[in-house]
């Protein structure tokens, strides 16, 4: 790649005037970084520009890209004071430059000051959205900068006029795949495919009609999920396995919907994780939600069941189940556990899952009774929350649009509980029906959970006692966090 990854810097001796409050015309300061990595500034008028590439402290020379009322967005022209977390690229196919990778966001910015930025964006989404403050910062979790993604979803495209097939990631702010050779946010072994499976997909007869490739790694075997929206000849079946068996994968072939998706031959290994802390082993499916990073995924787990302090009289309900993550883990220290999620596929494997891990504990204690339940969690109404049963402490583990049916379920039973105006009655049961003197609530959106926290603190009689971030995608924007609340 000959384009830099961001306009070169461009220092000059009006710096010594630039610290001053008035800057050379054109130039800005940048105040901050918001959730999309834009750095953030504002003209004399007090107009806010977003600005790509740009980082905190940093003066730079701005050209429009998109203008409103009371913001603006802008492209870099230059940076004539470099801020001292700047760092250098760790992939060749990041930046700014047309073609460029869209898949991370942060990898001009030290690692550290990544972890500091998604700390503040959650602290900030906590009070202005939630009115809500930590009694108390937990230490970030952090892991391997490089080598962390496990799940990802590759874009193929047959690019005839170059004569070429495209793996990889889309281009920045577009809809056209990267010309990716290398990743090195893949695991090593995930990033040397790359350029195999273009040349793989090229030697296809059905090139034209395989438009992704989904990758899931477990501990020991990496799956690949062919997307193809023609049936396969018998020669390209051929052409797959001899890749598979070349570079020690397994196909998975997808015709239609992920329900569709079955193994190429059924006799290889099954994928599944460990979390050693707790001794359990979890078999999944390559299109199952599971963790992109299993190096967090640990330290989420062991710190999520550290926080409950779940005693072994006591009963948990696994908000969110999926496939048991943190329900199994849970059903090493509990009396009783019950899982709750909405995909029936998926309770289904925490059965199998809980009917392995079972009969394989051994030296170690048995699992508590644990029992898991389909439900439409963004349906939850108090009455429903009663017939679940009391818990003494409550995991939530939601998808992006959080948990609001539930906490808004619980809130309005502690409305009732003490006779707020304009609260409905209680739910046939709930008299003898007691909260959850705690939950651990880990999130992957703080808007959401923000706006969740709100509704714990502020109606249903909770502390927000710690809150921290939790780093699962080094060099991308997205913020996962964790957030602790005690009742009373």
């Amino acid at each position: 790649m000959s384009a830099a990854p961001f306009p070169t810097v461009e220092l000059c001796a009006q710096d010594g005037a630039a610290q001053a409050d008035a800057l050379p015309e054109g130039w800005l300061r940048v105040e901050s970084m918001d959730l999309d990595a834009q750095g953030v500034a504002r003209r004399p008028d007090g107009k806010v520009v977003f600005i790509d590439g740009a980082l905190p402290s940093e003066l730079v020379s701005t050209y429009p890209l998109r203008k409103k009322n009371h913001w603006e967005q802008a492209g870099l022209i230059a940076i004539h004071r470099e801020s001292s977390q700047r760092v250098r690229p760790g992939c060749p196919h990041f930046g700014l430059h047309t073609g460029a990778c869209g898949g991370c966001k942060m990898q001009h910015l030290h690692m550290g000051a990544q972890v500091a930025v998604k700390q503040r964006v959650l602290e900030d989404n906590l009070w202005h959205l939630g009115k809500v403050r930590a009694e108390m910062l937990l230490r970030p979790i952090e892991g391997p900068a490089w080598g962390y993604r496990y799940r990802a979803r590759l874009s193929v495209r047959h690019v005839f006029k170059k004569g070429t097939v495209l793996v990889g990631f889309h281009e920045r702010k577009s809809h056209y795949v990267a010309d990716m050779a290398h990743c090195p946010v893949l695991p090593p072994h995930v990033d040397a495919l790359l350029m195999p499976l273009r040349a793989l997909i090229a030697a296809l007869d059905a090139r034209d009609t395989c438009p992704q490739i989904e990758l899931a790694c477990g501990d020991r075997v990496t799956a690949l999920v062919l997307r193809h929206l023609a049936p396969l000849s018998a020669d390209d079946m051929g052409r797959l396995r001899a890749f598979a068996a070349g570079h020690g994968v397994q196909w998975w072939l997808q015709p239609k919907g992920p329900d569709t998706v079955q193994p190429l031959d059924a006799d290889g290994e099954p994928l599944a994780y460990a979390l050693p802390d707790f001794g359990i082993s979890m078999p999944f499916r390559p299109t199952d939600f599971t963790q992109v990073n299993p190096h967090i995924n640990r330290v989420l787990v062991a710190r999520a069941l550290r926080l409950l302090d779940v005693q072994a009289h006591e009963r948990v309900i696994d908000w969110f189940c999926g496939l048991g993550n943190f329900t199994l883990p849970l059903a090493t220290q509990a009396r009783e556990v019950l899982g709750v999620e909405g995909s029936a596929a998926l309770v289904a494997r925490c059965h199998e899952n809980y009917a392995l891990n079972r009969g394989a504990a051994q030296n170690r204690r048995a699992l508590a009774a644990t029992r898991f339940v389909a439900r439409n969690l963004f349906e939850m109404t108090p009455a429903t929350l009663v017939a679940d049963g009391a818990a003494d402490k409550w995991l939530l583990d939601p998808p992006r649009e959080g948990a609001l049916a539930l906490v808004r379920a619980l809130a309005d039973i502690e409305q009732s509980r003490i006779g707020a105006e304009g609260a409905a009655p209680l739910p046939a049961g709930a008299e003898g029906w007691t909260p959850p003197g705690r939950i651990v609530y880990v999130s992957c959106n703080p808007a959401t959970l923000a706006r969740d926290a709100g509704l714990l603190v502020h109606l249903a009689g909770y502390r927000c006692v710690a809150a921290g971030m939790v780093n699962m995608f080094p060099h991308t924007a997205h913020v996962e966090s964790m957030a602790v609340f005690q009742r009373g």
